[in-house]
């Protein structure tokens, strides 16, 4: 019987949790979708694995080498969607075509003044598309951490840039600060 060593089983609980927070939020989709701020890429997979047979998924990161080692590391694992890592700051223009769907994830707490970045963005969004937020569920900041945006914040925030049925999915036991969520809001009809 074999074992997991200390950073197979670190990736894997990480891994699990990234699915706990992002799959009821998605369930099964297709079109058009990005992951802004993508990093590493731990949900930009995640979201692959939720994409029917033919979707786009645009994987958005301002570190040009981040992108390169995701391109690596999904291009065979992403069978279901093209994959499209692109290099833009998402509180930025971004060139994306209209969208099925955003992905933010531990994002907009880098943000400061984030209803300006959320009215950009939602002009990517197709009407009823789905905006997914996730996020630690505090008030407080720290050096990671420096914006935060709990899940009350988050539910007026998404009304006040107008997108609709804003709701809290899911939430997450988080060694860092206590909870994370998954807050998803739709685009106008």
């Amino acid at each position: 019987m074999s074992s997991m060593g200390g950073e197979e089983w670190a990736t894997a609980r990480r891994m699990t949790k990234a699915r706990l927070l992002l799959v009821p939020a998605v369930g099964k989709a297709s079109g058009v979708w990005a992951d802004l701020g993508c990093g590493d890429g731990v949900f930009t997979y995640l979201l692959c694995e939720q994409l029917a047979p033919g979707g786009q998924l645009y994987a958005v990161d301002r570190d040009s080498g981040v992108l390169k080692q995701l391109a690596r590391n999904l291009a065979k694992r992403c069978a279901n969607a093209t994959l499209r890592p692109t290099y833009a700051d998402f509180t930025g223009v971004m060139p994306l075509p209209p969208l099925d769907g955003i992905v933010m994830a531990n994002t907009l707490h880098f943000v400061q003044e984030k209803a300006p970045v959320l009215r950009q963005l939602i002009t990517l969004l197709k009407p009823g598309a789905r905006l997914i937020v996730i996020e630690y569920n505090t008030n407080r900041s720290n050096y990671a951490v420096p914006h935060p945006l709990d899940e009350a914040a988050f539910l007026r925030l998404a009304s006040a840039v107008g997108l609709q049925s804003a709701q809290i999915v899911t939430h997450a036991p988080s060694s860092f600060l206590g909870e994370m969520y998954t807050g998803l809001a739709f685009a106008a009809t």
